[in-house]
């Protein structure tokens, strides 16, 4: 059990890692092709962040649970 655990731990790190460096301060992956005034989280980068946040939170889930087993 605690082997699972540590795998799903170490898989949702690096996930979460490639995640965040998606994430460029100050820009998005619209802007990436092109410069608009005004920019709003549009598809693949509403993905991106929704899917940021479900993974840290199962990661710090998956850490809480990991500490009480040891």
């Amino acid at each position: 059990m605690k082997s699972v655990l540590l795998a799903v731990q170490i898989l949702t790190s690096v996930i979460l890692v490639a995640l965040i460096l998606l994430q460029a301060k100050g820009t998005g992956l619209g802007r990436a092709f092109g410069s608009q005034p005004y920019h709003s989280k549009r598809g693949v980068e509403t993905l991106v962040f929704r899917l940021t946040i479900f993974l840290s939170a199962l990661f710090v889930i998956v850490s809480v649970i990991t500490q009480v087993l040891i």
